[in-house]
């Protein structure tokens, strides 16, 4: 009797068991713009599988892209509100919210995929994603190559230094960091959420985009665009964040297998846009599109000028600009 009785007490708490496990697996809604044929959409992917290599059966991580959650620019408030647990974070973004960091938004600063690495595993990176984790409420696990950011026009247009480009209705996403890298560039910036491009540049709201390479080829941009115009005016960056309600719950140990999952698609991600952009400038081509190269050094001390000489300028760390670039290879 006794023993029936210690097996029966065994089992039912076998049961009550299962329910709690499942409780306690932790729900991750890891949310973007980007359509699925983009590389960091993919990479979401590599983040996936790479957590749940580590520790199996601890997340359900669930992937929306094209804004099929959240539209671009309102995944930040889903992170804070406790809506979605993850997104890519643009320095955009970042210095919207913390404006002295608009030192890493400015343009011809960073130089490769490696150099934004460097730089986050860096005293400055530690002392930024302090300040992140602090005033926006979110974790800064890695950042992800997006590529290095070119013009492409809806029109054949001469484009050699800024002064070619005023009056030119520039598409941004709808950030001020964001706004005033068109300025610097010498156009007139116009926002537009990313899905709206493509009809933008079609029906001419706006004359131009600014994206790499490969998210122009991703979202088919050159159907509706008849010029790239490599202008290299800035090596462009994704943050992978998680909200601090999440990483607060996690243990040390899946704190750095969320981090190295992250550092993982990165690194697919990172690899896979160097291949992506070497092939691109031939199939924009083959595709009909004009190339043009302008005059690289008149645009940088443009953008540079225009940047040092702004309010934007004087309230950067001091130091960081130096310090930034003595990190590059």
């Amino acid at each position: 009797m006794m023993s029936r009785g210690i097996a029966a007490a065994l089992l039912c708490c076998t049961f009550l068991a299962v329910p709690a496990a499942a409780q306690d697996k932790i729900t991750i809604k890891y949310t973007t713009a980007s359509v699925p044929s983009d590389l960091h959409t993919k990479a979401m992917h590599v983040f996936k599988e790479e957590l749940e290599k580590k520790v199996p059966g601890r997340f359900d991580v669930q992937l929306y892209d094209s804004g099929t959650l959240f539209a671009q620019g309102a995944d930040l408030d889903a992170l804070q509100r406790g809506n979605a647990e993850m997104t890519y974070l643009s320095f955009q973004l970042i210095a919207d919210n913390l404006p002295q960091y608009s030192v890493l938004t400015a343009g011809y600063l960073f130089q490769n995929a490696k150099h934004y690495r460097t730089f986050l595993n860096s005293d400055l990176g530690a002392e930024l994603k302090e300040a992140v984790s602090s005033d926006m409420d979110v974790q800064l696990l890695d950042t992800c190559y997006l590529g290095t950011r070119e013009l492409n026009l809806r029109s054949e247009k001469e484009v050699n230094t800024p002064d070619d480009l005023k009056g030119v209705k520039l598409r941004m996403p709808g950030s001020d960091a964001w706004l005033f890298l068109g300025q610097a560039l010498g156009a007139s910036p116009t926002p537009l959420p990313f899905g709206e491009v493509y009809l933008g540049l079609q029906t001419g709201t706006i004359d131009a985009q600014d994206n790499p390479l490969p998210t122009v080829e991703a979202a088919k941009f050159y159907e509706v665009t008849k010029q790239i115009t490599l202008t290299d005016h800035l090596v462009d960056g994704l943050n992978i964040a998680v909200n601090n309600k999440t990483w607060e719950k996690l243990s040390d140990s899946e704190k750095t297998a969320m981090t190295e999952a992250a550092q993982a698609s990165c690194d697919w991600n990172n690899e896979n846009r160097y291949k992506e952009e070497a092939r691109l400038i031939d199939f924009f081509k083959e595709k009909g599109l004009k190339v043009t190269k302008p005059d690289v050094a008149a645009f940088r001390k443009h953008v540079q000028d225009f940047y040092f000489n702004s309010d934007r300028s004087k309230n950067w760390p001091e130091g960081w600009v130096e310090k930034i670039n003595a990190m590059a290879e």
